[in-house]
C-alpha cells in the first residue's frame, strides 16, 4: 500500500498544507485545528506513508459533514497524576487531543523520567508515529497505540471471522539516534495488511502459525493499552459522546526520558552503532539493496519529497478531486 506510486503528479508541501487546511476549515474546524491535522497528514505524505496522508482528508471531511465527528471539541482534562494525564476528546478526530496529551506526557517524562498521555472518546488519530516521533524529538523514547470500543467481540456474524485477522490497530516505537536515522517502527499490529486477504494469504495461517500468534498478541496489547487503559468504557457524564459515532476510540502515548536513566549522548551513540552495524554487516532483505532498519526509508523519502515535491498517486488524486469539488477548494496541483 505504501509503495511509491508508479504514476503521479508532483505536489509541493506548502500547496498541500494550504489545500488540506482550507478543506478542514470549510467543514467547521478553526484555523489552528485545521492546520495541526494538515501538518501531520502532510508529514505522512512526505515520509511516503501514503495510507495515512492527505488521502484521508476527503473521508475525514465527510465524517464531519455527516455529523459523525465533532468539529468544535472541548478537549478537557479528566484526571492527572505525576506520571499520567487523561483527556476527553469530545468526539473529535484524534489528532488535536493526542498532540495535547503527548505534550503533557513529555513534560512529565522530563520531570520524573516517564510520562503517559491517554485520550478517550476520539476518532481516528492517524499514524501512531506522529506522537511517538514528538517524544523522540524531545529526547525521549516514544510509544503509541490506539484502540476502539468492543474490539474482540465478533458476535452477530453468520460465520465466525478468522482469529488470525483479528484487527490491525496502529502501533509505533520511536527511538532517537545521533547521526544515523532514528529507529521508528511505525506500523500496524497485524502481520498482514488489511488488503492482504484471500486464499493465498489463508495458506500462511498453517504455514507460519507462530507469526500469526505473535500478531494476535500485538493486536490485543495495542487495543487494550490504546483503548481500555484510557477509560473509554466508563459511562460518560455527557450524553453527547454517543452522538459522534465515528469517535468511539481511545489513544495512548508513553514518553521515556533517556537522560533520566543514561546520558543521552551515550544512548544515541549506541543507537547509531546498532543502525550502522546492521547496515554494514547484514545482507539486505530480498528485493532491496540496503540492510535498513524501520525509519530509514521514511527519513530518505521525507528529504526527497521536501526537495522535489510529494509524489501524488491516483488514489490521492481521486480523493483530492472529490473533496475539492464538494467543498469548492482549488486542487493543490496544476
Amino acid at each position: 500500500m505504501n509503495q511509491p506510486p508508479e504514476t503521479f503528479v508532483r505536489v509541493q508541501e506548502d500547496n498541500l498544507l494550504a489545500f488540506s487546511t482550507a478543506c478542514f476549515e470549510k467543514v467547521g474546524l478553526n484555523k489552528n485545528h485545521a492546520a495541526l491535522i494538515s501538518r501531520l497528514l502532510v508529514n505522512s505524505d512526505l515520509r511516503g506513508v501514503r495510507s495515512h496522508g492527505t488521502r484521508l482528508v476527503n473521508g475525514y471531511c465527510s465524517s464531519i459533514e455527516n455529523g459523525h465527528i465533532n468539529p468544535e471539541p472541548d478537549v478537557r482534562l479528566l484526571h492527572e497524576t505525576p506520571t499520567a494525564v487523561v483527556l476527553h476528546g469530545d468526539g473529535t478526530l484524534g489528532y488535536l487531543p493526542m498532540v495535547r496529551a503527548t505534550e503533557k506526557a513529555i513534560v512529565k517524562a522530563k520531570d520524573v523520567g516517564i510520562g503517559m498521555g491517554l485520550v478517550r472518546h476520539i476518532g481516528h488519530y492517524g499514524s501512531a508515529g506522529h506522537y511517538a516521533r514528538m517524544c523522540m524529538d524531545e529526547g525521549c523514547i516514544g510509544f503509541s497505540v490506539q484502540g476502539y470500543q468492543d474490539h474482540g467481540n465478533a458476535s452477530g456474524q453468520e460465520i465466525k471471522p478468522q482469529l488470525g485477522y483479528i484487527g490491525n490497530p496502529p502501533i509505533c516505537f520511536a527511538i532517537p539516534s545521533a547521526d544515523e536515522p532514528p529507529l521508528v517502527l511505525d506500523a500496524a499490529a497485524c502481520i498482514l495488511g488489511d488488503y492482504q486477504r484471500g486464499a493465498e494469504f489463508d495458506e500462511l495461517l498453517s504455514k507460519i502459525p507462530a507469526a500469526f500468534f505473535k500478531s494476535i498478541g500485538y493486536v490485543a496489547v495495542a487495543s487494550l493499552l490504546g483503548g481500555g487503559l484510557t477509560g473509554f468504557t466508563i459511562p460518560a457524564a455527557d450524553s453527547n459522546v454517543k452522538h459522534w459515532r465515528d469517535a468511539q476510540l481511545g489513544g495512548m502515548v508513553l514518553a521515556i526520558h533517556v537522560e533520566t536513566v543514561v546520558p543521552e549522548e551515550v544512548f544515541r551513540a549506541e543507537v547509531d552503532r546498532y543502525v550502522r552495524d546492521v547496515r554494514e554487516t547484514y545482507e539486505p532483505m530480498p528485493g532491496t539493496d540496503q540492510a535498513l532498519l524501520p525509519g530509514a526509508v521514511e527519513e530518505e523519502r521525507f528529504q526527497t519529497h521536501q526537495r522535489e515535491g510529494i509524489r501524488y498517486g491516483k488514489v490521492e488524486q481521486d480523493s483530492a478531486r472529490a473533496v475539492s469539488q464538494r467543498l469548492d477548494v482549488p486542487l493543490p496541483w496544476k
